[in-house]
């Protein structure tokens, strides 16, 4: 049944990737003949749509995205973070170098407008400007302040430079708390950690049934001035690892079908 499965999902995800493609050059192909640029974010939040269904993930989603752009901030637990909060709301990323050097999933996230970032060398503060403009300009961005994956039973320390950006141009902070259940219990396969590769990682998801991905978006916030980076970056690490145990306990599985969004396109959408 696993390899049943697989051979379904992976066939799925493979015509995904080339129809990704084939849109993606079609709007720099469109870019160069017209020399302006479409906002690749509305498209981008069709595709990601359309990956979350390829890997079968369930989702609910407790809460809604504000109605403005904000600087959203979130735990992070695998490469599937990215589709899965961009399926739900038009957000601009942030990602580690690496990412862009992923045969096919790097050029198409170069071509989604994410950021990316190396680390040292004062780079980080360079992003934080990138990020600022973007916020300036009416666009979302998501960061993961813990700088690293983690296996989703708590939230890593954040760290607080990449923060100021909000404080930089004045736009609220919106903490997101995002959560893989299987079978009631963090999924232990969901997290990509450590040294694993893409490609292996991918296989394994598609092999299993589906998992239940919980996205929490908390109220958003407007920074105070007298706060510190390090006392905004606990403050919003706390609400987050908030978040993560009371969907760990169970607390909002019963919170009823108005918070509830499918992979598969099931059940109302927030307004946007």
């Amino acid at each position: 049944m696993a390899w049943l499965r697989l051979t379904f999902r992976l066939a799925a995800f493979c015509l995904f990737l080339a129809a990704t493609v084939l849109l993606a050059s079609s709007l720099l192909a469109f870019d160069m003949l017209t020399r302006r640029q479409i906002d690749r974010t509305p498209w981008a939040r069709r595709c990601f749509l359309w990956a979350c269904r390829c890997l079968g993930f369930e989702v609910r989603v407790h809460g809604a995205p504000p109605e403005r752009n904000v600087l959203y901030v979130s735990n992070h637990i695998s490469w599937s973070d990215i589709p899965i909060l961009g399926s739900l709301t038009p957000i601009l990323f942030l990602s580690k170098a690496e990412v862009s050097e992923w045969p096919i999933i790097g050029w198409l996230a170069q071509q989604a407008g994410t950021l990316f970032i190396k680390r040292g060398g004062g780079r980080a503060r360079r992003v934080r400007a990138s990020i600022t403009e973007k916020l300036q300009a009416g666009e979302s961005v998501l960061v993961f302040p813990e700088g690293t994956t983690g296996f989703g039973l708590t939230v890593l320390p954040f760290h607080g430079l990449l923060l100021g950006a909000a404080t930089d141009c004045g736009a609220p902070i919106q903490p997101v708390t995002i959560s893989y259940r299987r079978a009631g219990r963090p999924d232990h396969l969901a997290p990509f950690v450590g040294d694993d590769a893409f490609h292996n990682h991918l296989v394994t998801l598609l092999k299993q049934p589906p998992t239940q991905v919980d996205v929490v978006f908390h109220p958003a916030i407007r920074v105070k001035p007298e706060l510190s980076s390090s006392q905004l970056a606990l403050q919003l690490r706390n609400t987050v690892q908030a978040g993560l145990s009371q969907v760990q306990a169970g607390e909002l599985d019963h919170a009823g079908d108005d918070c509830i969004k499918t992979a598969d396109g099931l059940g109302p959408s927030h307004p946007q």
